[in-house]
């Protein structure tokens, strides 16, 4: 039995045990549009997509830490999944709430789908970790147990542990005199069951490993080159004694947990910042939702583990295996460059270079989208940079969303406040786990004299957008930037994102319009270039899906492309199906989650899906309609913006998206990047019709083609200035585009 058909039986004994439509059968034809069944569940969706992460530890094309790397990657992103989607079913679950799901179904029923995935993922995890494990051992790196040490090495980590564990750690007995600790969220812990030769009750023990510390620790090297690792639970073992003196281990075992997250905020808050600072507070103690327990673990303890915490036994998983595989991401940062990816080396847009890097004379000539992260995120920095030390600069406004630590955007909205200019930030209270940087980063620019603005109390500004004011010959001119992305320098390095600069005044009043609206809430009017949400984004996207359904009936060319992170709005979803029945070809590219369910003859027949997972995290959002020219033409309308296709980001929250003018940033994107999407055939899934997916294969004769690695060696067309014939995808793009434009007709 294949992968795929392995899937579908087990989708089918789901629904047998749940009575939960999880993706197997197609809801019929018959009164269609009244079936939630015609939506796939989300949080199944989600975990379809952590499973593509997960199979790339399988892929033999990957090199070995890379595969590693994807592990932890997966193990990553279930724990964000469990501590904020299914932390969140618990609490509706908890008291009762029998609201359903767009597909049909209450909290408490996801859950009973959710948990066979979850657990069915977690015992894969494992099983590739064994896997890797047994890999590395043969590339010279090695996880060592205790009985595998010698004695210098043994004598070397007891050095170690005194002069780097024991002060750190903290033993602590559980007795009247010492309750059961406070446990934080993800918080890995050591139990023992202690006794001494003198007493037969015996104690029971908890040493907790705090955050500071490294899961493994690297043994010094042999002559061989052998890379030793060995983890610090394994260690704490060795050295109990030191810990407590005068007992021995009489059972031992480890444990982690798992609590909700989620913020619960006053109705009336006078302050938000401080409501958010209490928040976070009680976030720290926010419910368990789940133990994860190691599955030797003595019976005794977990069962006084479990009691402690006081949850249901189905809260509580036995892990056959090891907790917190998250923590590989240390392993792989070790020096051996032939087991990674090749170093790539983002490029510096050609245009902005043949004007000696200055950023406004390159936008004055003509807009451009700079492509992260195969160009270089520093376009972004240099030009809010040179805004900042330009004296016939007078004031910048940016929406710095989620950043990083040591933020050069940051440091450099201060140095232009500093120096005198007008600057205002934007800065998102609730972008989730960046709360308290950005309250600490809002507090910075503040005390150097930026206007800091949290945004509107029922909406998430999520719009990522800069605005620079410049005077030049007496007046004054207004260059923007858009992005797709976070104005942060790190994961630019890894995320594929669009960056769009322009100096066309009437766009720029536009995007003032933004700044005004979530400012001092007044509404923009009179908006050509720009889509907001909550205002007005959804309805134009409706509309202009409802034009391709007129085209089709007109027999005209009618094509939507989209690519995004996410598929979830039932009104979007619906509309897409509508105009799949007229006619129109319909091809998305959704790298998480997706709702609609493609290929259902009569009714999404005309939809195809896939999703790339691969080196880089896709997350450009980019919508284009054919206009009555098919998809791609001169007549295209193409949109780039902020806005993924769900319920939160056209109802509740600040979205941007802009309408693409230029010719030439209209083929960049149209000709050069969603076409080399479509044509990608080796990190590419196909999303099936029952919500499941399966990873495209080269069909006999086809050539190989790698998006990712096109993009890594081709630069791109706004950004060189050179004509799109110079350089216009290969010729296997050109045979997509004729593919493409045939499905079309």
């Amino acid at each position: 039995m294949d992968k795929h058909a392995h899937q579908t039986e087990v989708l089918k004994q789901e629904k047998s045990q749940t009575g939960i439509l999880t993706g197997y059968d197609d809801p019929p034809l018959q009164g269609f549009f009244q079936d939630p069944s015609r939506f796939v569940n989300r949080e199944l969706s989600w975990l379809d997509f952590n499973r593509r992460v997960l199979e790339e530890t399988e892929n033999e094309t990957n090199p070995l830490l890379e595969r590693v790397r994807f592990l932890s990657i997966s193990a990553n992103n279930l724990d964000e999944f469990l501590m904020v989607r299914v932390a969140g079913l618990f609490g509706q679950a908890r008291v009762e709430i029998k609201t359903t799901s767009a597909d049909g179904f209450t909290p408490d029923q996801q859950l009973k789908a959710i948990f066979p995935r979850v657990a069915k993922l977690q015992a894969d995890q494992q099983k590739s970790w064994l896997d890797l494990k047994s890999l590395l051992t043969e590339q010279n790196i090695n996880i060592v147990e205790v009985s595998e040490l010698k004695e210098a090495t043994t004598t070397w980590l007891e050095n170690h542990f005194i002069e780097s564990l024991y002060s750190v750690l903290t033993p602590l007995s559980i007795d009247p005199a010492h309750p059961f600790p406070f446990i934080p969220n993800l918080g890995y812990t050591l139990i023992y069951n202690l006794y001494t030769d003198s007493s037969k009750s015996g104690m029971t023990a908890l040493v907790r490993l705090p955050v500071g510390l490294t899961r493994f620790i690297e043994l010094p090297q042999t002559k061989t080159g052998r890379i030793e690792f060995i983890d610090i639970e394994n260690v704490i073992g060795m050295f109990i004694h030191r810990l407590f003196p005068g007992y021995k281990v009489g059972g031992s075992g480890s444990f982690r947990i798992i609590r909700d997250t989620d913020l619960e905020l006053e109705e009336e808050a006078e302050d938000l910042v401080r409501t958010y600072e209490t928040a976070l507070k009680r976030r720290r103690r926010g419910s368990v939702i789940r133990l994860e327990i190691d599955a030797d673990t003595p019976p005794q303890l977990i069962e006084f583990v479990r009691q402690k915490f006081e949850i249901k036994s189905q809260q509580v998983i036995f892990v056959k295996g090891m907790l917190a595989l998250h923590n590989l991401s240390e392993i792989v940062s070790i020096d051996r460059s032939d087991l990674k990816f090749e170093p790539f080396q983002a490029r510096f847009p050609e245009r902005i270079l043949q004007v000696e890097g200055n950023c406004f004379s390159a936008i004055r000539q003509k807009e451009l989208i700079v492509h992260h992260p195969y160009e270089s995120f520093d376009v972004v920095v240099q030009f809010l940079n040179q805004a900042a030390k330009d004296p016939n600069v007078i004031a910048i406004k940016q929406t710095p969303y989620r950043t990083s630590k040591q933020s050069p955007t940051v440091e450099t909205l201060i140095q232009a406040a500093e120096a005198g200019k007008s600057v205002t930030a934007l800065v998102e209270l609730k972008a989730r786990f960046d709360e308290e940087a950005n309250i600490r980063l809002a507090r910075d620019m503040e005390r150097a004299g930026v206007q800091v603005i949290f945004g509107i109390v029922d909406f998430k500004t999520h719009a990522k957008l800069s605005q620079v004011v410049r005077r030049e010959k007496g007046k004054l001119t207004s260059y923007i930037h858009i992005g797709t992305g976070n104005y942060h320098p790190v994961t630019a390095q890894i995320y594929t994102d669009l960056s769009y600069f322009s100096s066309n005044q009437k766009l720029a009043h536009e995007v003032a319009q933004v700044f005004n609206y979530v400012t001092g809430l007044a509404e923009p009017d009179e908006l050509n270039h720009l889509l907001i949400s909550p205002l007005h984004l959804r309805a134009v996207l409706l509309g202009k899906i409802e034009n391709e359904v007129e085209f089709a009936r007109k027999g005209k060319p009618a094509a939507i492309w989209a690519k995004m992170n996410s598929l979830v709005d039932p009104q979007i979803i619906d509309a897409f199906y509508r105009a799949s029945q007229e006619g129109v070809k319909i091809e998305l590219i959704v790298r998480g989650i997706c709702c609609l369910r493609p290929n259902i003859q009569g009714i999404s027949e005309n939809i195809r899906v896939k999703s790339i997972v691969w080196r880089f995290l896709e997350h450009s959002r980019i919508i284009c309609f054919g206009n009555g020219g098919g998809l791609p033409s001169k007549k295209a309308e193409v949109y780039i913006g902020s806005a993924d296709l769900m319920p939160r980001n056209l109802d509740r929250r600040v979205e941007v998206m802009i309408q693409l003018s230029n010719s030439t940033v209209r083929k960049q994107v149209l000709n050069q990047i969603m076409l080399a999407n479509f044509a990608d055939n080796q990190q590419s899934w196909e999303i099936l019709s029952d919500g499941t997916s399966r990873r495209i294969v080269l069909r006999e004769g086809e050539e190989p083609f790698n998006t990712q690695n096109y993009f890594m060696t081709n630069p791109s067309l706004s950004g060189r200035g050179e004509s799109l014939k110079d350089n216009a995808p290969k010729r296997f793009l050109k045979a997509d585009k004729r593919k493409l434009k045939k499905n079309q007709n």
